[in-house]
């Protein structure tokens, strides 16, 4: 006899809550380093930021009478993301608000997790840049061993000690800054983490050390994240050879959240594209949509904010990139 059930009719042992602790764990290499060059201060806004995300969603259950699932982890991800996402000298309010809109505004008024559009940190980040401006792109954490533009030629720190490197190539893009940014040094400064910026920008390599496990697991698609970074790469060469940015493309892969947004951010399963030629297109606009704003924006980084349009075209890229179901 057969057994007639609804659908879904395939299980897995991989749930929301299997997930996002893993991310959380993969966020725990770049979040020690973080600690270790910029100091305490780091744990205390990231505890800020989490502690914020999960009361968040907690009193909204609560309020609302509706089933709380705070034990998911999906809020401490976000809460961990927003803090990665701010400086380490940031006010305690600051992660408190980002956290809380992220939470309130961004998931719980869309429905909860797997019904926000956007993602809810890089939103939550959106939110604060526009209302705290001053605060979001100023006194950056220095590393305390000093090295966040050590090699620079002394003249160009005047009055921007504490600038990360993105902001120093917009505001005093000379001859002598441009040389030193597209130096060995900073390249290795970038990748193996010694620069001023957000907590989350610290090292390239333990990102990618955190993510890895994810590809492995299946729980992210590395192909969102190669198709980001590799448009990046791409995109900037092609305008440095045309004399449209000074910097070589290894810079802007690895300076500014590049890599925390192209392997952690776009990856969001619930903001991005389910179908393998959706994401493909989703990674690739992204990084060229950063690269615009890095070389013709105001604003000296661009990854938020591309993420966060890309964000709005999922379901119209998973609606092209759908396969024809068999004789249809």
């Amino acid at each position: 006899m057969l057994r007639i059930s609804p659908a879904p009719h395939i299980s897995s042992k991989v749930d929301t809550k299997k997930i996002m602790w893993s991310v959380v764990g993969a966020l725990l290499p770049a979040f020690v380093y973080s600690v270790h060059i910029f100091g305490g201060s780091v744990i205390f806004i990231t505890l800020l930021s989490v502690i914020s995300a999960v009361g968040t969603e907690y009193l909204f259950g609560r309020i609302t009478k509706r089933k709380i699932s705070v034990s998911d982890g999906s809020a401490v991800v976000t809460g961990m993301l927003l803090a990665f996402n701010i400086s380490a000298n940031s006010p305690w309010w600051l992660p408190v608000v980002g956290s809380a809109f992220a939470i309130f505004v961004v998931k719980l008024i869309f429905g909860g997790i797997g019904y926000n559009i956007f993602n809810p940190a890089l939103a939550g980040r959106a939110f604060l840049m526009a209302s705290w401006p001053r605060i979001m792109t100023s006194s950056w954490a220095v590393p305390v061993g000093g090295g966040t533009l050590s090699g620079l030629p002394t003249a160009s720190l005047d009055g921007v000690s504490q600038a990360t490197p993105l902001t120093l190539l917009k505001v005093n893009p000379i001859q002598s800054i441009v040389e030193s940014l597209n130096s060995t040094y900073m390249l290795k400064a970038l990748f193996f983490g010694n620069v001023g910026g957000c907590i989350g920008e610290t090292s390239a390599l333990l990102l990618l050390v955190g993510v890895l496990y994810l590809f492995i697991r299946r729980y992210a698609d590395w192909r969102i994240s190669l198709g980001y970074i590799g448009a990046v790469f791409i995109f900037s060469g092609m305008l440095y050879y045309l004399g449209k940015t000074p910097v070589i493309p290894l810079f802007h892969i690895l300076s500014g959240g590049v890599m925390l947004g192209g392997l952690f951010m776009a990856t969001d399963p619930v903001t991005s594209p389910v179908t393998i030629k959706g994401r493909w297109i989703f990674g690739i606009g992204g990084g060229v949509i950063c690269v615009l704003i890095r070389v013709w924006g105001g604003y000296p980084e661009g990854v938020s904010y591309s993420i966060l349009i890309m964000n709005m075209f999922v379901p119209l890229l998973d609606r092209i990139s759908e396969k024809s179901i068999f004789g249809r």
